[in-house]
C-alpha cells in the first residue's frame, strides 16, 4: 500500500471483514458502515463502490442494504496485511531504520575503492547494481541519527570479502541496503577499517547521487536502511 486512498481501501476492507464478510454474504447498511468508519454515509458508499469497482468486494443493493462478500481478491490483500504485521511484530528489529546526514566532500578515496574491480564483481552480484564509482558521504549531526546509524552494527548485512591486491590488503565490506531520499536504490557501506569516524556515513548508488539529487556540501539527505531478513 503507498498512499492515503489505498490505506483508506485497506480501512474499509478490514471492517467489512470485522462485521464477517470475509467469511459469509454480510448485509451492512451505508449508514452502518459509516457509523463503524467514523465517516459520512456518503463517504461509506462511495468507498463500497470503489472496493467494489476495483474486485475487492461483491455487492448487491437490496431494499434493507447492501449485500456484502469480500472476494478472493480482496482476501489476498487482507492476507497480506495480516503479513506485514506479523513480520514487523515478530522481528527482533525494525524493517527499515531511517536517518538524516549533511552532505560533505571527503577525502576523494571513495572512487579507488569502489571501482576495485574485487569490490566491484562482489557489488554487482551481492547488491544487485554496478555502483557509480564513488561514494557520498553524509556527517549525521543529531544524537538521534548517530545512535539510528550506530545500531545498524547489530543487524544483518551483505558481506563483501576483503581481498590482497598488488601487495596491498583491502579489507572486507559490510552492506546495507537502503533508499536514498526515496528516489534512489543505493547502499550503506562500512569499511572494517576507515578514515572516518562513526558520525559519518558513506553511500554508494549506481547513480551519481550528487548529480542526480544536485546536492552540493551542507544540503540535508535523508536515506533509509532495508534491513534484511
Amino acid at each position: 500500500m503507498s498512499n492515503i486512498k489505498d490505506w483508506r481501501r485497506l480501512c474499509t476492507l478490514l471492517k467489512l471483514a470485522e462485521l464477517g464478510a470475509h467469511r459469509r454474504t454480510a448485509k451492512i447498511s451505508t449508514e452502518f458502515l459509516a457509523r463503524k468508519l467514523g465517516i459520512s454515509q456518503q463517504s461509506a458508499s462511495r468507498r463500497l463502490i470503489e472496493l467494489e469497482h476495483i474486485g475487492w468486494i461483491n455487492r448487491t443493493i437490496t431494499r434493507e442494504g447492501c449485500l456484502v462478500r469480500i472476494t478472493d481478491h480482496g482476501l489476498t490483500q487482507l492476507k497480506r496485511l495480516y503479513s506485514n504485521l506479523q513480520f514487523i511484530m515478530e522481528k527482533s528489529y525494525p524493517p527499515s531504520v531511517t536517518f538524516e546526514g549533511v552532505v560533505f566532500t571527503g577525502f576523494g578515496e571513495g572512487a579507488y575503492y569502489v571501482s576495485r574491480d574485487h569490490y566491484r564483481k562482489q557489488f554487482i552480484e551481492k547488491l544487485g547494481f554496478d555502483p557509480y564509482p564513488g561514494t557520498l558521504n553524509l556527517k549525521l549531526v543529531t544524537e538521534y541519527d548517530i545512535k539510528t546509524y550506530s545500531e545498524l552494527g547489530a543487524y544483518p548485512a551483505i558481506e563483501i570479502d576483503g581481498f590482497v591486491d598488488e601487495d596491498r590488503t583491502f579489507g572486507p565490506v559490510k552492506c546495507y541496503p537502503a533508499t536514498i531520499e526515496n528516489k534512489f536504490k543505493g547502499a550503506v557501506i562500512s569499511a572494517m577499517r576507515s578514515h572516518y569516524n562513526s558520525s559519518v556515513v558513506e553511500l554508494i548508488s549506481p547513480v551519481c547521487l550528487r548529480k542526480a539529487l544536485d546536492l552540493k556540501d551542507g544540503n540535508k539527505v535523508k536515506v533509509e536502511v532495508l534491513t534484511l531478513p
